[in-house]
């Protein structure tokens, strides 16, 4: 446990000098948040709708710093640290590759957490935002959500052979995502076919489960979300323990 404290002491310090999980993860979720606040505001999400815009789209945009720390932060910290040869100085050590991820899953849910108190406090506060559904459903969804799409980060950075191979992995995964799932356009004004695209992505899925938690919709509405977030998390977690590349 002690090892476990220091190196995420020491990652989190590095982390918070770099800058950019600060700049993609806290300040974009609530620069769209803001744009999406003046311009819709209280407005209903459709005709006759009982939940207005930004209560539909809260969800989708608690996901944006989950996908920038799962997707991208996470995989390239590791792969870095494998091409710049500090894994393979691990390896002697009693550091294994669980602590070594485990560490960058922590730093980043500490970054998703405060993105998601941050993005709550500012739409209740200024643009009238209320949460119709439970707010336990809400944070258990979220917490699938991540440990699913974390474990897509744990993946790539777990067994990419240099950051050049993770980087392109990354960034293959993390642009569509983030763009198509729902998470900054709407899933409700793309074109039919787009949406049929976009469901194949799985963060998709979990801003559908995000969606129903926070407006309160029936369950069975997100049965299969839910078992696509568990499934993936346990195949992507197990992938990326038994092929962890030191090296």
């Amino acid at each position: 446990m002690k090892t476990f404290k220091t190196m995420l002491k020491n990652e989190m310090k590095l982390s918070l000098r770099d800058m950019n999980m600060v700049i993609f993860a806290i300040c974009i979720p609530l620069v769209v948040l803001i744009i999406l606040g003046v311009i819709y505001g209280n407005k209903p999400a459709s005709p006759g709708a009982a939940y207005t815009f930004l209560e539909q789209s809260f969800g989708a945009l608690t996901t944006i710093a989950i996908c920038a720390g799962g997707v991208m932060g996470l995989p390239l910290v590791v792969s870095d640290y494998r091409n710049r040869k500090i894994l393979k100085r691990f390896k002697v050590t009693p550091v294994s590759p669980v602590m070594i991820l485990a560490v960058q899953v922590v730093i980043y849910t500490i970054y998703s957490v405060a993105s998601l108190i941050l993005l709550y406090i500012v739409s209740a506060l200024f643009f009238g935002f209320h949460m119709g559904g439970s707010r336990i459903a809400f944070l258990g969804g979220y917490l699938l959500v991540m440990l699913s799409i974390f474990s897509i980060g744990m993946v790539v950075g777990g067994i990419s052979p240099n950051s050049q191979t993770a980087s392109v992995i990354a960034s293959l995964l993390y642009f569509p995502m983030l763009i198509f799932s729902g998470a900054t356009l709407p899933y409700e004004v793309m074109p039919s076919a787009l949406q049929k695209v976009a469901d194949i992505l799985p963060l998709t899925q979990g801003i559908k489960l995000l969606k129903a938690a926070s407006l309160g919709l029936p369950i069975e509405n997100v049965f299969v979300p839910i078992i696509v977030m568990v499934v993936l998390a346990a195949i992507c977690i197990g992938v990326s323990l038994r092929f962890f590349k030191w090296e």
